[in-house]
């Protein structure tokens, strides 16, 4: 009996850390149920932030050679609520109100080989300044020939932005209906 009290109290704290990384997620990302229909609508002109507030770009690069056959779907969500998606190395771009935001890059459509310790998401923060520009790189990871993958969602220097978005096609998407 003492064996298995002792057991319960050390998985406890595993137990807890579970269920804070789920809610860091989901603090980020945006509900399960929620799908895009996602396809590229070509380039658009450099955009500046509304008055007040912060322009946020994400793009997203796949390490793989183009013709391949795996070209999976990804949303985007800040603060909780998914702000769209990207496929086939677009981008996106969003406003926020300044202030400390919380981001999120996730599988909409899975690769067909399996995601390495099926991490459903990368997470970034971001404390956003009035009138200002951020961007970030959605990547998508090959670790091996034909799988498995990770994301990582990271911040990028301006340079580096405006290069991966002046190379991307713009992402149209709409919520499935």
């Amino acid at each position: 009996m003492k064996i298995l009290v002792a057991v319960i109290l050390l998985a406890a704290p595993a137990l807890g850390s579970d269920q804070s990384a789920v809610a860091v997620v989901r603090a980020a990302c945006g509900p399960d149920d929620v799908k895009f229909n996602v396809s590229s609508s070509g380039q658009q002109p450099a955009a500046q932030p509304e008055p007040g507030k912060a322009l946020v770009y994400v793009a997203e690069q796949f390490d793989k050679p183009e013709n391949e056959l795996v070209t999976p779907t990804l949303r985007v969500g800040a603060d909780g609520a998914w702000v769209g998606a990207t496929y086939g190395a677009s981008y996106l771009l969003f406003s926020v109100e300044p202030g400390e935001h919380h981001l999120c890059s996730d599988w909409q459509s899975l690769p067909p080989l399996r995601v390495i310790n099926h991490v459903p998401a990368s997470l970034a923060s971001l404390t956003a300044e009035a009138g200002q520009i951020y961007y970030f790189r959605a990547r998508i990871i090959e670790h091996s020939g034909n799988g498995p993958w990770t994301l990582d969602l990271e911040r990028v220097d301006r340079d580096k932005g405006q290069f991966l978005v002046a190379t991307s096609p713009l992402s149209g998407y709409r919520l499935k209906k």
